[in-house]
């Protein structure tokens, strides 16, 4: 089995400290998680509270909610509430956008935005610069992409190869897994493949990495936690999100990947140097002739 590539779940006092609970929370004791509960339901409460009255409110003891501030990765109950300020200067966060069916049109537009402009931040704040950098370096290199995945997956795999004009090389995108085993079965060494999976347990997504493995590629690995799939990646990107399971939310694991790939597609256009450039700049001007000059 090929070596385990470094994964990446960087934390730090810059982290949204209500989506981290928010997270957490599973994870914490049964008396713990009351103290959780209070903050999720009214955080600002929190703000001007005492641990006395934090403790009273959480039905708990003093001790219980120093524990939980520790449990959580904050050096106590002052530290707990500074950062508590710093996240909700930040805006609404995620934990507080879900919808319900009595919101307004207005008030659904605002938590959308809200919800993925926070989960966006999450993301960017645990993205690992190093696999980004090492996954650069690859596509760099390519002579030939192929982006694999399914459902919002595989949407992600289309939009990629939209942007085969900044790679600068022949790029595809398959959804299908029998059409993804006979494309991956023709591949060489030189090819790179990129599999998408957000789970990171897609069947048909990881032996599509195994045999690109067997054929010499490249694997790059797009996914939203630790599955199965990374021991058969060189290089694994996580793209850890806020996804909610409400079902009225956005698929933000999607937005997410989506913008991943943009940040790769563009970091290797702007290796391409300046010829690519010309023709890049060319490529756009092309388009142009596309579109109508009408105005309304």
């Amino acid at each position: 089995m090929p070596p385990k590539p470094r994964l990446s779940t960087p934390t730090d006092g810059n982290d949204n400290i209500l989506e981290v609970v928010r997270v957490k929370r599973h994870e914490l004791r049964k008396s713990d998680r009351k103290v959780c509960d209070v903050v999720l339901a009214d955080p600002k409460r929190i703000l001007n509270a005492t641990v006395a009255e934090t403790a009273e409110w959480a039905e708990v003891s003093q001790p219980t909610v120093i524990r939980f501030c520790i449990s959580i990765g904050c050096q106590g109950y002052q530290d707990f509430k500074l950062r508590l300020a710093q996240s909700l200067a930040l805006g609404t966060p995620a934990t507080h956008s879900v919808i319900l069916d009595t919101d307004s049109s207005a008030e659904v537009a605002e938590k959308i935005f809200d919800y993925t402009i926070t989960s966006l931040d999450w993301v960017r704040n645990r993205l690992d610069p190093v696999a980004i950098g090492q996954a650069v370096h690859i596509l760099e290199k390519a002579n030939r992409i192929e982006f694999f995945g399914f459902g919002a997956s595989g949407i992600v795999a289309r939009d990629a190869q939209q942007k085969f004009p900044l790679f600068g090389v022949p790029c595809g995108a398959e959804t299908d897994s029998h059409q993804q085993i006979m494309l991956v079965s023709m591949l060489k060494p030189g090819d790179v493949v990129v599999v998408i999976s957000n789970t990171g347990a897609t069947l048909s997504i990881i032996e599509t990495a195994r045999r690109a493995r067997e054929r010499g590629c490249q694997v790059i690995g797009l996914v939203g936690m630790n599955g199965p799939l990374v021991h058969y990646c060189d290089v694994v990107i996580v793209v850890e999100t806020l996804e909610n399971t409400n079902i009225y939310t956005p698929t933000i694991s999607r937005i997410a990947a989506l913008t991943v790939v943009d940040v790769l597609s563009t970091a290797v256009a702007l290796r391409r140097g300046a010829e690519h450039v010309d023709r890049f700049t060319g490529m756009k001007r092309n388009l142009s002739f596309l579109r109508t000059t009408d105005r309304i």
